[in-house]
């Protein structure tokens, strides 16, 4: 069987070419990998407007997509899907409610509900109420907002998310696919809580991996921030490959 192809679905406002160092560390291995583009986000793309505008259903529909492309591409070639922060959100809805993929990576998920953070959760909370605010107003939202420019659709639903701690879609059951949970410690975006709470949210406890990237095993001159681990992925990507070849 050929090694995997890795899809990587983005956190929110990152553009795919962020990407490029945990690509090339797969492609280092003998696995594929390709970071799938970030609506609004991709030079020379359009951005979010009034006129411009995606939800979450759109974004899981694109990763459907890609996976169909992959597979008619090359039928034999396992498909991971590998979502990171916002994408992690997407990906689960996508494993949901699409054909789904072969192996369901998440890096930094969240339910990110208001009170799973510190401080009673008042600045995400502020977030979750603002957007909508801000959004009716302008059709967009705008710098220097969270995420921004951000689609009013996409970030009214994600804003929901974070006041009631109900995911912009359904959940008829549990994910079966077997699936991989990285959460990077003493993230303040991803906190631990929050992380467990998608855990619970969305994944069968029996398909189901769960991996602390600890500080203490970050490569020299790298780190586990939230978003910055991409710069230095080598123990992630060492675990995925672990992790799915021992599934095999």
């Amino acid at each position: 069987m050929p090694a995997p192809l890795v899809l990587i679905s983005a956190a929110m406002a990152v553009p795919s070419a962020y990407y490029r160092p945990l690509v090339a560390e797969f492609e280092q291995r003998g696995w594929q990998a390709r970071a799938l583009p970030t609506r609004g986000f991709e030079r020379d793309e359009p951005i979010a407007s009034r006129s411009h505008d995606w939800s979450y259903a759109d974004e899981m529909a694109g990763i459907a997509d890609e996976v169909a492309k992959a597979r008619a591409d090359q039928p034999d070639r396992p498909v991971i899907l590998l979502g990171h922060s916002l994408g992690s959100q997407i990906g689960a809805g996508h494993e949901l409610h699409h054909p789904p993929s072969d192996g369901f990576v998440t890096v930094g998920a969240s339910v990110p509900h208001f009170r799973s953070y510190p401080k009673g959760g008042l600045p995400v909370l502020f977030m979750g109420v603002s957007v909508p605010v801000v959004t009716r107003a302008l059709g967009y939202l705008p710098k220097p907002f969270f995420g921004a420019p951000g689609a009013r659709t996409l970030m009214r639903e994600w804003a929901r998310f974070v006041r009631t701690g109900r995911p912009p879609f359904d959940v008829p059951r549990r994910i079966a696919t077997p699936s991989l949970v990285v959460q990077l410690q003493g993230d303040t975006y991803a906190v631990s809580r929050a992380n467990k709470a998608f855990v619970e949210a969305f994944l069968d406890p029996d398909r189901t991996t769960r991996w602390v990237y600890a500080k203490d095993a970050v490569p020299e001159g790298g780190t586990n921030h939230h978003v910055m681990w991409v710069k230095t992925p080598g123990p992630v990507v060492d675990q995925i490959i672990h992790w799915f070849t021992t599934l095999r």
